[in-house]
């Protein structure tokens, strides 16, 4: 497998188990959603804003672009405008991998953090991070749904791997 089939794969893993969790949370009311629960990113919102947040800010640097801000949790107000924003850069996404050369993963990527620091990695570690950092915060989610009364969605990379077949 090449790295970009390598890359796609994890990219369409981190679609498959957003939509998972976008499903699990859609009956929230309003409230449910925004509360503070107390995590790194406040409660359910806070967490998957910053997820999305993330995905975007990644997709961002791959394009060459370094912005110097998460988008406004404030600016989501309920999961159906997370839906629509994950929908578009999930789209745009798509037409960037269609477009990488087999080897895309070695080009190394030059970008900026938050801070303005200048940092630069090989695309693909850089595309394992992103998943990976989706990952931690689906968990995190996962234990917001449990304490609210709710099952989470099963969403590990071997049990997308199996439903792909």
């Amino acid at each position: 497998m090449s790295s970009k089939d390598e890359m796609v794969r994890l990219f369409d893993y981190c679609e498959w188990a957003n939509h998972r969790f976008l499903d699990a949370v859609a009956p929230l009311d309003d409230e449910a959603f925004a509360r503070d629960l107390k995590g790194s990113h406040g409660g359910i919102r806070g967490t998957l804003v910053h997820t999305f947040g993330a995905e975007w800010i990644w997709h961002q640097r791959f394009l060459g672009v370094s912005p110097s801000a998460l988008p406004a949790e404030s600016a989501i107000t309920g999961v159906a405008v997370l839906r629509e924003r994950w929908a578009a850069l999930e789209a745009e996404r798509h037409a960037w991998l269609a477009a990488l050369e087999p080897e895309a993963g070695e080009r190394v990527i030059q970008y900026r953090n938050l801070k303005g620091d200048a940092f630069s990695g090989r695309l693909w570690p850089l595309v394992q991070h992103v998943a990976n950092h989706g990952s931690y915060h689906r968990g995190q989610v996962a234990v917001f749904l449990r304490q609210l009364g709710m099952k989470p969605p099963a969403t590990d990379l071997v049990a997308f791997d199996r439903e792909r077949g």
